[in-house]
């Protein structure tokens, strides 16, 4: 397995961290360089009359862009080693996000954290890191928030 880069899909919850630290730690074993990818995704945008987007949803996304950047800096000064780190904050659905955001960077491995949901909400809510791995070109390693790593 030849593993140059890997991809990190974190979020603001603790088993996004445990995928950080686990896929940081792949990546010091293979030599690989690391990205992190953030997905923001959309607010329902109110249009004006004049169809131009409200003022409200700019600026949320403008915050939203610039916290992103501050959580993708978080971790990688917790858990990067010192190794290289590229940031990705992408607007979109979570899935979809990741995965494109990993076919253009050229992943060889992806790392997501799952929160290990079961019953009626994983039916109605389906799981980030599942649809990652349907879709992915590259392998996936999903970090079970349970695990202790």
């Amino acid at each position: 397995m030849n593993v140059k880069k890997v991809l990190i899909a974190v979020d603001n919850s603790t088993s996004s961290e445990k995928a950080a630290r686990v896929g940081y730690e792949i990546a010091q074993t293979f030599g690989a360089e690391v990205a992190l990818v953030n997905v923001i995704e959309p607010i329902p945008a109110n249009v004006n009359p004049d169809m131009t987007l409200a003022p409200v949803f700019l600026e949320t996304y403008d915050n939203s862009e610039e916290n992103s950047h501050i959580l993708l800096k978080e971790m990688e000064d917790k858990y990067g080693m010192g190794i290289p780190t590229t940031y990705f904050s992408v607007m979109d659905s979570a899935a979809h996000g990741i995965i494109q955001q990993s076919d253009e960077w050229g992943s060889h491995l992806i790392v997501i954290g799952t929160y290990g949901r079961t019953g009626l909400y994983h039916f109605l809510m389906g799981s980030v890191a599942e649809h990652v791995a349907r879709k992915s070109a590259c392998p996936v390693l999903i970090v079970p928030n349970k695990a202790d790593v």
